[in-house]
């Protein structure tokens, strides 16, 4: 039984991580849960999975949650939020909460000795080098949930480093990938939200159709796997399907591929080094038919062009770009 804290309990990944604890109870226990503002499904996944430890955003969230949770600790805002990841009964912290407030947990889950699954790519993107010396530091494994950095670190697994000749993440492409960009300047938000593979939340789904979030990428998986920014490389790939691949030094290339669902990245994080059976992912490749490539049009995606030179500058520009 592996117990878990899972911060950003009700936003996308969250939830799909609530779906994996029910699926694997006899595997995975939710010790602790922390959410922004949502108190009625905080509420509900607290009476269902009966942790520990809550932790609402506010103080005022916190009182009006605390009589419905009876036998619960309810806690609040930052401290609850470092109270959580440092849980002493915590395997593992996985970290879903939107854009950077997730650094300081995350750096206080491994402080304390915690493994961490990060959801939240922020995290890495502006203060990768710290997050990574501080988990040497303290023997803690950073574990990816993002599906395209759950595919690398299944592809590399067993492999030496020094075998590595590139990174390659697959990006769909987005719903923009065929629209002219003279009609860029009409696009809606309405049209921007609709994802051709994946569901997300809104700003993850806004950043992917201008590919900013495959940027982002790029930079998380340079830390994330300790290679240099030219070594990590981007293919669009329409069907999402191919997750990801690394190419040898051989010049083989090796991929995992499955239907898209957040639910099998999610459940490799918390149950790694094994693997859970689960029938929730079905993949029928012959129903698939077939898998396109093609290389990203940088003209239309600029910002996977400014990412890259990011990560190549290093020191703040990265912190600089994730806040733009």
């Amino acid at each position: 039984m592996k117990n878990v804290v899972l911060l950003g309990s009700t936003g996308s990944i969250g939830t799909s991580t609530a779906m994996v604890a029910r699926d694997l109870s006899g595997d995975i226990r939710l010790v602790g849960l922390a959410a922004g503002s949502n108190t009625e499904l905080l509420a509900s996944q607290a009476l269902q999975f009966r942790p520990e430890l809550v932790s609402i955003g506010s103080p005022e969230k916190a009182a009006e949650l605390r009589p419905q949770l009876d036998g619960i600790r309810v806690a609040s805002g930052d401290e609850g939020l470092i109270e959580l990841a440092t849980l002493p009964s915590a395997d593992i912290v996985l970290i879903a909460i939107v854009g950077t407030a997730g650094l300081q947990p995350a750096l206080a889950a491994i402080r304390a000795g915690k493994d961490i699954a990060v959801a939240s790519k922020e995290i890495l993107v502006m203060a990768g080098e710290i997050v990574m010396a501080e988990a040497r530091k303290h023997g803690a494994r950073v574990l990816p949930v993002d599906s395209e950095h759950s595919a690398i670190f299944q592809c590399l697994e067993g492999r030496a480093p020094e075998s590595v000749r590139r990174l390659i993440l697959t990006a769909s492409g987005g719903p923009f990938r065929e629209t002219p960009i003279g009609e860029f300047a009409g696009i809606t938000v309405e049209q921007a939200l609709k994802h051709p593979s994946w569901v997300m939340g809104r700003k993850i789904t806004i950043d992917s159709a201008t590919m900013f979030n495959k940027g982002l990428e790029m930079i998380e998986a340079r830390w994330l796997f300790d290679v240099p920014m030219p070594q990590v490389d981007v293919v669009v790939h329409p069907q999402s399907v191919v997750h990801s691949m690394v190419e040898f030094v051989d010049g083989s290339i090796v991929a995992q591929l499955s239907t898209p669902d957040m639910c099998l990245p999610i459940q490799y994080a918390l149950t790694w080094p094994d693997r859970a059976a689960s029938d929730r992912v079905q993949t029928d490749l012959a129903a698939i038919g077939r898998l396109d490539f093609e290389a990203p049009d940088l003209a239309r995606f600029p910002a996977l062009g400014q990412a890259r030179r990011a990560g190549e500058i290093g020191g703040t520009l990265p912190a600089v770009l994730n806040a733009a």
